[in-house]
């Protein structure tokens, strides 16, 4: 074999060396229309897990039925409320306590239909862990077939109970303004207007904030002129 053709025999044995180190397959391509899967927020996973609690059993909360800005979260919040008061902000779908150097922990809720809503200031006079229910005469005139019948005497505590897992009860002057801030498992609710005037809270929201609100808290519902919607700090400072 003549030299010419060993040095053209060793250039084909160097191509096809070099091909055997290349993929035959094309490279992965993302069309337009495949947008990637979102991937749930780990935060839902670690504070909203299913629990368990004097005997119930709380689901844990499906990560696609709530939005990123109604998890639980400490934010940048100005306001002349003393450290510990609640806040709570219809317009906003928000609940606040308030914290020292400006901040608070904020909670998704969901708020009363337009004309339900209490505004004002009064006190949590009383709380209770998986309360008794039973419709106010408000709910019995407005809905008669719903809750005239059976309901009327209202419902145990329990999984099933509309008050959910804890409730905190608001007076004013002394009175009972049959407003609530209950819990809730109907995740979908969250950050709407649907309740019959009460504030409801994920099970997992309403259990953390009965550990830290005392009884004797101050909570003041705030109408549109001292509402945060529309200038809203969605991003969780720690």
């Amino acid at each position: 074999m003549t030299s010419k053709t060993l040095r053209a025999a060793g250039l084909i044995a160097v191509g096809l060396a070099a091909a055997g180190c290349s993929t035959t397959q094309p490279a992965p391509q993302t069309l337009a229309y495949q947008q990637p899967k979102p991937q749930p927020d780990p935060r839902i996973a670690r504070m909203y897990g299913a629990e368990e609690d004097q005997g119930w059993r709380i689901p844990a909360v499906d990560p696609q039925k709530i939005e990123p800005r109604n998890i639980r979260q400490v934010v940048d919040y100005r306001t002349d409320e003393t450290p510990g008061t609640l806040v709570v902000d219809p317009h906003a779908r928000f609940l606040y306590l308030v914290m020292e150097n400006g901040k608070a922990m904020r909670y998704g809720v969901g708020v009363g239909k337009a004309g339900l809503e209490f505004t004002g200031t009064g006190t949590i006079a009383r709380k209770a862990a998986w309360p008794h229910w039973t419709p106010t005469p408000g709910m019995i005139e407005r809905e008669p077939d719903k809750y005239g019948g059976e309901l009327r005497n209202g419902m145990d505590g329990g999984i099933e109970n509309p008050l959910g897992a804890r409730a905190l009860y608001l007076y004013k002057d002394g009175r009972d303004t049959l407003f609530r801030i209950h819990g809730t498992n109907q995740e979908w609710s969250i950050g709407k207007a649907v309740s019959s005037g009460c504030i409801r809270m994920l099970n997992q929201d309403v259990i953390d904030l009965n550990r830290r609100v005392p009884t004797g808290s101050k909570i003041v519902v705030v109408g549109m002129d001292r509402s945060t919607a529309g200038n809203l700090n969605g991003e969780p400072t720690s």
